[in-house]
Protein backbone atom coordinates (compact mmCIF):
# COMPACT_ATOMS: atom_id res chain seq x y z
CA UNK A 1 0.00 0.00 0.00
CA UNK A 2 1.29 3.71 -1.01
CA UNK A 3 1.15 6.07 1.66
CA UNK A 4 0.90 9.68 0.12
CA UNK A 5 1.12 12.78 2.92
CA UNK A 6 -1.76 15.03 1.56
CA UNK A 7 -1.28 17.68 4.07
CA UNK A 8 -2.53 21.12 4.38
CA UNK A 9 -1.03 22.66 1.16
CA UNK A 10 -3.86 24.02 -0.86
CA UNK A 11 -4.82 24.02 -4.33
CA UNK A 12 -3.66 26.77 -7.00
CA UNK A 13 -6.16 28.74 -8.31
CA UNK A 14 -5.17 27.12 -11.39
CA UNK A 15 -4.95 23.73 -10.13
CA UNK A 16 -8.97 24.17 -9.11
CA UNK A 17 -9.61 25.20 -12.31
CA UNK A 18 -8.01 22.13 -13.69
CA UNK A 19 -9.65 20.14 -11.34
CA UNK A 20 -13.31 21.55 -11.89
CA UNK A 21 -13.19 20.97 -15.14
CA UNK A 22 -12.37 17.44 -15.11
CA UNK A 23 -14.93 16.88 -12.94
CA UNK A 24 -17.43 18.41 -15.35
CA UNK A 25 -15.95 16.87 -18.31
CA UNK A 26 -15.96 13.30 -16.55
CA UNK A 27 -20.23 14.03 -16.06
CA UNK A 28 -19.25 13.50 -12.34
CA UNK A 29 -21.71 16.15 -11.95
CA UNK A 30 -24.52 14.05 -13.10
CA UNK A 31 -24.07 11.62 -9.79
CA UNK A 32 -22.57 13.41 -7.58
CA UNK A 33 -24.17 17.07 -7.95
CA UNK A 34 -21.94 20.23 -8.77
CA UNK A 35 -20.90 19.92 -5.70
CA UNK A 36 -20.50 17.12 -4.54
CA UNK A 37 -23.20 17.10 -2.19
CA UNK A 38 -24.64 13.13 -3.47
CA UNK A 39 -27.65 12.70 -5.56
CA UNK A 40 -29.77 9.31 -5.55
CA UNK A 41 -27.59 6.35 -4.50
CA UNK A 42 -24.71 8.61 -5.51
CA UNK A 43 -22.43 9.30 -2.45
CA UNK A 44 -21.73 12.32 -0.73
CA UNK A 45 -18.21 13.58 -2.02
CA UNK A 46 -18.69 16.54 -0.29
CA UNK A 47 -16.99 17.13 3.45
CA UNK A 48 -14.99 14.00 3.27
CA UNK A 49 -11.42 13.87 4.09
CA UNK A 50 -8.76 14.07 1.48
CA UNK A 51 -7.12 11.17 2.55
CA UNK A 52 -10.57 9.30 2.30
CA UNK A 53 -10.71 10.08 -1.18
CA UNK A 54 -7.65 9.87 -2.38
CA UNK A 55 -7.67 6.06 -0.83
CA UNK A 56 -11.06 5.36 -2.86
CA UNK A 57 -9.88 6.56 -6.02
CA UNK A 58 -6.75 4.33 -6.03
CA UNK A 59 -8.66 1.42 -4.71
CA UNK A 60 -11.04 1.95 -7.93
CA UNK A 61 -7.64 2.50 -9.85
CA UNK A 62 -7.03 -1.24 -8.95
CA UNK A 63 -10.97 -2.32 -10.06
CA UNK A 64 -11.71 -2.24 -6.61
CA UNK A 65 -15.59 -1.38 -5.72
CA UNK A 66 -18.01 -1.55 -2.86
CA UNK A 67 -21.43 -1.73 -5.44
CA UNK A 68 -22.38 -2.44 -9.11
CA UNK A 69 -22.61 1.36 -9.16
CA UNK A 70 -18.92 1.80 -8.60
CA UNK A 71 -18.08 -0.30 -12.11
CA UNK A 72 -18.60 3.37 -13.58
CA UNK A 73 -16.08 4.70 -11.75
CA UNK A 74 -13.18 2.58 -12.49
CA UNK A 75 -12.76 4.14 -15.55
CA UNK A 76 -12.39 7.58 -14.45
CA UNK A 77 -10.26 6.77 -11.84
CA UNK A 78 -7.88 5.32 -14.12
CA UNK A 79 -7.90 7.77 -16.27
CA UNK A 80 -5.94 9.96 -13.99
CA UNK A 81 -2.56 10.37 -13.57
CA UNK A 82 -0.84 10.02 -10.18
CA UNK A 83 -0.65 13.82 -9.87
CA UNK A 84 -4.47 14.16 -10.99
CA UNK A 85 -5.21 11.28 -8.40
CA UNK A 86 -3.94 13.62 -5.39
CA UNK A 87 -5.33 17.06 -6.82
CA UNK A 88 -8.81 15.16 -7.71
CA UNK A 89 -8.59 13.87 -3.75
CA UNK A 90 -7.89 17.38 -2.20
CA UNK A 91 -10.66 19.13 -4.78
CA UNK A 92 -13.31 16.93 -3.14
CA UNK A 93 -12.40 17.23 0.08
CA UNK A 94 -12.66 20.92 0.07
CA UNK A 95 -16.16 21.15 -2.68
CA UNK A 96 -19.11 23.40 -1.04
CA UNK A 97 -22.18 24.10 -2.12
CA UNK A 98 -23.03 27.76 -3.50
CA UNK A 99 -26.12 28.45 -3.24
CA UNK A 100 -26.43 31.52 -6.18
CA UNK A 101 -27.94 34.66 -4.39
CA UNK A 102 -30.85 35.18 -7.33
CA UNK A 103 -32.17 31.80 -5.85
CA UNK A 104 -35.43 32.22 -2.97
CA UNK A 105 -34.04 30.65 0.38
CA UNK A 106 -37.71 28.04 -0.25
CA UNK A 107 -36.49 26.82 -3.37
CA UNK A 108 -32.90 26.09 -2.55
CA UNK A 109 -31.51 24.41 0.78
CA UNK A 110 -28.56 22.27 0.84
CA UNK A 111 -30.61 19.25 0.52
CA UNK A 112 -32.04 19.87 -2.84
CA UNK A 113 -33.36 21.99 -4.90
CA UNK A 114 -37.26 22.02 -3.35
CA UNK A 115 -38.52 19.53 -5.50
CA UNK A 116 -38.89 21.86 -8.62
Amino acid sequence: MITLSLGAVELTKEQNSEMRQLYLQNACNSCHGNYGEGMGASPRLQGLKEEMIFDRLKDLQQGKTRTAFGTIMISFAKSLTPEQTRLMAKYLANLETEIPEERYEIEFTREGDGGS
